[in-house]
């Protein structure tokens, strides 16, 4: 333990009145004035506000002095886990095959091509280098690659960079083959783009004022990016629009969309003068994706009370709503959670009982067929691809204890091929380790799914550390899938769980719409359930788990920490959501408008401003024992901005009563992913590991494997 003082910030109150009701903000100077600015340039932070976060860093790296030497031995043993020369599976397009390198000491991908028909000896003597991420990244010291994308002739490459974590893109263009990029470079995109069949004709999204994505554009190759021509602008704030293209690349796709509702817009890619054709006006409520098939589009859709979700045909002359005729039609509790479409086949994605699969259906019969796996817990996912007029579906498959499998499957023999699987260079062994599926009871009977991975020599009465890992927003599901440095803890006597609650899609869309708006305090008890969970199956103790979560999943852990400190010894809360209502009172911020149908509209409706007041985590710090907590945040950050972890932390000090250990790094270089390369986001790891391990260092089970 250190003997240095925390930082302590300064009380500067701010008074709101909203609904009759008056709040005292203490630390709201914490956020800058300017702070859009401060996203493109870092260094126009005001400067009491940077005192404080890097008097915070300084903080939590004398804390974390000790643990220096754990770090690098969790930083090498990640490493090693990963292979230093790696390379995707090629996936082929016409004459060529695209895939991504990393090589060794690279922390960025490369981008290579090579001939598609080149047999496997011959593979490597065709390989382009078409764009060297490494080599792009050198000076800089935040670097990442958006979308990259060559055109269709092959001829030309269009990539989107982002240089401070701003979420702001560059996007630039080169020839196929050459190592400099073209005069042209477009600025303030969002890094979303397609290509116009003639590849000459590059579509892209660009952000207003406010960091949204609200305007598509289109850019012929060779002309001045101020010509540009404006395709689409969504009126709405509360709408994103994005970008894309239909898997046989006839149309270049619009989509507006919230959380809940969409509206698509399809523009014929071989005609790329030719103006945005509306499908279906949006609804609240509904919404629904759009793919093309021979004289007809394929539209998977919740509308007309599909909670889980159906696929329907519409006539391509007349797509409208009326002429919507079920295909896969809605089947309650088998959510639809995404497909993609062939010349001759559909394979879409489902999920039952918390697991997932895949069912292929023959578009000219319509027989089907699942694909089929064992595992007591699993995550799978559709690769996509480029070829259209194929039966080869690409998928992978993993579980906690089996590393990632790349499969091509044929559609037509039912056959499928291992083109891939995961290494683990310092080696790793699936019968080391044990995946189990429990199952916890919430407050109001449902049962929510657990996932946990030990390692086999891990005692299972309680004594083991705990890590317990939620989200539980925006529908979005955690993967039971592998991650090499979940397993520094585990081989050192941790049991990891993955609580899969309400406000996910674990158990179909109602499994979402239970944990949102005036259902919101579900996922909070779920998660609590989890832990609670644990301990009755004689897994875990009160007072001897660690949870972790981030963003969303942040915001979660600062609810149930503020309801149960008592059942936790550690909180890892990375980039934390945590100043909930005044984030939602606040139609400046990119994201506020578009989240309204996530958690309600607080500056119109008391009630939802009364009940996001009643669990925002800041606003709900009182004065209590709470666990060790180690926070993280990244000053660039569009999503959850630098100063929310930064007011908790302050008033979590100011007010708790406890002498536990509570520590912020906010990351000075970076946004919301935090650092962008792959080793720079493992010493990212080995920090949050280094905490859990520093503070259960009495705790350990001398029976782990380590």
């Amino acid at each position: 333990m250190t003997d240095n003082s925390p930082p302590i910030a300064d009380r500067r109150p701010v008074e709101t009145t909203r609904h009759g009701e008056t709040r005292t903000d203490d630390y709201a100077w914490l956020k800058d004035g300017d702070w859009q600015r401060v996203m493109t340039d870092p260094d126009v932070l005001n400067a009491d506000i940077r005192a404080y976060l890097e008097a915070e860093n300084a903080y939590t790296a004398a804390w974390l002095a000790d643990t220096e030497t754990l770090q690098a031995e969790l930083f090498q043993e990640m490493k090693d886990r990963q292979p230093e020369d790696d390379d995707s599976v090629p996936d082929p397009d016409g004459p060529k095959a695209y895939f991504v390198r990393f090589v060794a000491g690279g922390q960025h991908p490369v981008f290579c091509r090579r001939d598609s028909d080149a047999g496997e000896e011959a593979a490597g003597e065709s390989v382009e280098i078409l764009l060297d991420g490494n080599a792009e990244a050198e000076g800089q010291a935040f670097f990442k690659i958006g979308g990259c994308d060559h055109s269709p002739d092959h001829a030309h490459l269009a990539y989107a960079v982002d240089v401070n974590g701003s979420e702001i893109f560059e996007i630039a263009f080169r020839r196929a083959g050459e190592a400099a990029d073209l005069v042209e470079r477009i600025h303030g995109a969002s890094g979303n783009l397609a290509w116009a069949a003639d590849g000459r004709t590059l579509y892209y999204t660009v952000l207003d004022d406010n960091h949204r994505p609200h305007r598509v554009m289109r850019h012929a190759l060779g002309t001045d990016p101020s010509t540009d021509t404006i395709i689409y602008e969504e009126p709405d704030p509360g709408f994103f629009v994005g970008i894309g293209a239909t898997e046989s690349r006839r149309f270049i796709v619009i989509d507006s969309h919230d959380h809940v509702t969409s509206e698509v817009r399809l523009i014929d890619g071989h005609d790329p003068g030719t103006q945005p054709r509306l499908i279906s006006a949006r609804e609240p409520g509904v919404e629904y994706t759009v793919s093309d098939w021979r004289d007809q589009l394929l539209i998977r859709t919740n509308r007309d009370g599909a909670e889980d979700f159906k696929i329907v045909t519409a006539p391509l002359d007349d797509p409208s709503p009326g002429n919507w005729r079920d295909m896969v039609p809605h089947r309650p509790g088998t959510l639809l959670l995404g497909d993609q479409v062939f010349a001759g086949y559909l394979a879409r994605m489902e999920r039952v009982g918390a697991l997932p699969r895949i069912v292929v259906r023959d578009l000219q019969t319509g027989e089907e067929h699942t694909i089929a796996f064992d595992e007591e817990a699993y995550a799978l996912g559709l690769q996509g691809g480029h070829e259209f007029d194929t039966t080869r579906l690409r998928f992978a498959y993993s579980s906690p204890t089996t590393p990632e499998r790349i499969y091509d499957y044929d559609m037509v023999s039912r056959e499928r091929r291992l083109m891939k699987q995961q290494q683990v260079p310092s080696g790793h062994d699936a019968a080391d380790y044990v995946t189990r599926r429990i199952q916890a009871t919430a407050p109001d009977g449902e049962t929510v799914p657990i996932t946990l991975l030990h390692h086999r020599m891990t005692p299972l009465d309680g004594t083991a550390p705990v890590l317990l890992y939620g989200y539980g927003s925006y529908g979005y599901s955690i993967p039971a899938g592998f991650g090499t440095p979940r397993l520094s803890l585990v081989d050192r006597g941790f049991v990891y769980a993955i609580a899969h609650i309400r406000g996910g899609m674990e158990k179909g869309y109602r499994w979402y719409t239970d944990g949102k708006l005036e259902k919101k305090t579900n996922t909070f008890t779920d998660f609590i359930a989890c832990a609670e969970g644990l301990i009755d199956h004689g897994l875990a103790r009160a007072g001897h788990i660690a949870m972790q979560g981030g963003s969303a999943g942040g915001m979660l852990m600062g609810a149930v920490v503020n309801m149960r400190p008592d059942l936790w010894r550690a909180v890892i809360a990375e980039v934390p959501f945590v100043d909930v209502l005044n984030t939602m009172c606040d139609t400046s911020l990119p994201l506020t408008p578009m989240e309204w149908p996530e958690w309600g509209n607080p500056i119109e409706d008391a009630e939802a401003y009364r009940r996001m007041r009643d669990y925002s985590p800041y606003d709900n710090v009182a004065a209590k024992a709470y666990p060790a907590m180690l926070v993280t945040g990244g000053l660039t950050d569009p999503r959850v901005t630098y100063w929310e972890p930064a007011k908790w932390v302050a008033r979590l000090r100011a007010t708790k009563t406890d002498d536990n250990p509570l520590i912020m790094k906010i990351n000075m270089e970076a946004g919301h992913g935090g650092a962008a390369g792959r080793y720079d986001r493992l010493e990212e790891v080995a920090l949050n590991q280094a905490f859990l391990l520093k503070v259960f260092e009495n705790e350990l089970p001398t029976t782990s494997s380590s």
